[in-house]
């Protein structure tokens, strides 16, 4: 694979247009979550994964990297699928992250991958890559924008120094 600036925005564009899959998916997987530790969780919609996914392609070392991880698992098929079970895992898991953003908020998006990716099904004939790009774009998203409890408020575990909030 050759990774060029086209071949970026080429992804860039593809990735825009799944939202249509990837917003339902993140919604449904924000509720699985909700349901399972107690809390309700804020819907998405099509502008605010757009959003999201313009922020990440907004950053060009963040983007390039997108960008092939995207490319490979839409190609991403092996013969029998099961051989190929691990690398699509893999790839889905750390594109999550890179969605999501830096710590804690990657680790929180490559779990989530695994939560989202047991309630995807990539249609018949699809690459095996398929239904774990679509979980990992939904993980990586679903963690990055707000909508958690959790991240209404400031952390209580910052720290105070001279007055100032570090």
């Amino acid at each position: 694979m050759h990774v060029t600036p086209a071949v970026v925005a080429e992804e860039y564009e593809w990735t825009l247009e799944r939202a249509d899959v990837v917003v339902p998916l993140v919604n449904d997987t924000r509720d699985h979550l909700g349901d399972l530790f107690g809390v309700d969780v804020d819907a998405i919609d099509e502008r605010a994964y757009r959003e999201a996914v313009e922020a990440v392609f907004a950053d060009g070392d963040r983007a390039v990297n997108v960008a092939a991880l995207v490319r490979l698992l839409r190609d991403l098929d092996v013969e029998g699928d099961y051989p190929g079970f691990v690398v699509d895992e893999l790839l889905g898991r750390e594109l999550a992250g890179m969605l999501a953003g830096d710590q804690p908020l990657r680790l929180l998006a490559e779990a989530t991958f695994h939560v989202a990716d047991v309630r995807t099904h990539g249609a018949a004939g699809d690459a095996a890559g398929a239904d774990d790009l679509d979980a990992a774009l939904a993980a990586g998203v679903q963690t990055r924008l707000p909508g958690w409890p959790w991240q209404a408020d400031e952390s209580p575990f910052g720290l105070e120094r001279e007055g100032r909030r570090r």
